[in-house]
């Protein structure tokens, strides 16, 4: 209960001299007390006290996905064909947290905004990653050495993905692997391939349980990308259990603590999604006005089209060509400026397996080509 003014106190009792100079002194000090608000101007109430929630990228909110009808199949499917026990699976799910800012990136870019080539790039082709590049090439010549030899696969390619991808080791990522891969397996946003891309989460979330179990760690120990990816060449789960390497020779694979695993691991990758040794990435190209060249743009992530076929479209190579090959249309769209060409040989499109993109393609070797030019100066 607020305190009275001074001068509506009532002492209801006569005070001997002693209570008096007590309640002077009382008096004295409520003086002091800033008037209370008259009835006139009642006291503004206070805001309710807000509950501070602290975001990280690791924990949101707790989602208890083993409760979910939509992971009923997956729990049986982990059951049936890996021999997990089903309250195992179920426990594993309840200690999953739905991660927002996942579901958000994974939504597409709003319609409109026009691709700009030369701005992704200079994400990626600049000083702080050429300067690291040239110190990873440095330090890990010899294995990048062997694994040229061993896959076929150029140093500077390999030296080109682990740049972009985590600036080498710099940034893995710090999400738990497991909250985004059932974040995305079971609450994927809503998108026309909303059903795909869910079917592929689950695929993920199951091979990363599986692959926790193989090399017998906890698997909310793996932390990764908003999208599940882990280690310096930011494997998903699925492509660590089939194309990881033990490249350092220490009887296991370790993508996110052993450099070497990674260089070897990233080219092994390369050779399996059809490297082929010695084949240059790209070659330059002009098309003509006809507009029939682009119908070659809809023929998917592969090199299929002879030099004939590309000149009966109107594409011309603007550097010598070697005829025996297979190729594919690259159009590398630069916003308001004029579309960059080029005819991708089978090696741009295995790095295109990495990362079904065309701009990422070329900025992978693009930034290999400008670390390899830094070390040599």
């Amino acid at each position: 209960m607020p305190l009275k003014p001074l001068d509506t106190l009532v002492f209801p009792l006569p005070l001997k001299s002693g209570a008096a100079s007590f309640c002077m002194l009382v008096a004295a000090a409520l003086l002091a007390l800033p008037p209370a608000p008259s009835e006139a101007a009642p006291r503004k109430p206070r805001p309710p006290a807000v509950k501070k929630v602290v975001a990280t990228e690791e924990v949101g909110e707790f989602a208890n996905f083993g409760q979910w009808k939509e992971a009923a199949p997956f729990i049986e499917r982990m059951a049936e064909v890996h021999q997990f026990d089903p309250e195992e699976v179920r426990t594993l799910l309840s200690k999953v947290h739905l991660v927002e800012r996942a579901v958000q990136l994974v939504k597409p870019a709003p319609p409109g905004k026009p691709k700009n080539w030369q701005a992704y790039r200079a994400r990626f082709v600049e000083p702080l990653r050429i300067q690291a590049g040239v110190e990873f090439w440095d330090r890990h010549a010899d294995a990048l050495a062997r694994a040229e030899e061993q896959f076929g696969v150029p140093a500077e390619i390999i030296v080109g993905i682990i740049g972009v991808e985590t600036i080498y080791g710099r940034n893995t990522g710090n999400f738990r692997v497991m909250d985004a891969l059932a974040t995305l397996a079971f609450a994927y946003p809503e998108a026309p391939n909303r059903a795909k891309r869910m079917e592929y989460f689950r695929g993920e979330l199951e091979n990363v349980m599986v692959y926790a179990r193989e090399v017998k760690v906890d698997p909310f120990s793996l932390k990764g990308s908003y999208a599940g990816a882990i280690g310096l060449p930011q494997f998903m789960p699925g492509s660590i259990r089939r194309f990881a390497v033990d490249f350092d020779g220490d009887q296991r694979v370790d993508l996110r603590g052993s450099p070497v695993d990674a260089i070897g691991s990233v080219a092994n990758f390369l050779l399996q999604h059809g490297w082929e040794k010695g084949l240059p990435v790209a070659f330059p190209a002009t098309v003509s006005n006809s507009g029939a060249w682009q119908e070659f743009l809809t023929h998917g992530l592969q090199a299929r089209l002879t030099l004939d076929e590309l000149a009966q479209g109107g594409v011309t190579p603007t550097v010598p060509v070697p005829a025996e090959l297979r190729y594919g249309l690259v159009d590398l769209q630069n916003g308001a400026e004029p579309t960059e060409f080029w005819i991708g040989t089978a090696n741009f499109f295995a790095i295109t397996q990495y990362n079904r993109s065309f701009f990422y393609a070329m900025s992978v070797a693009d930034l290999g080509r400008a670390v390899r030019a830094a070390r040599a100066k």
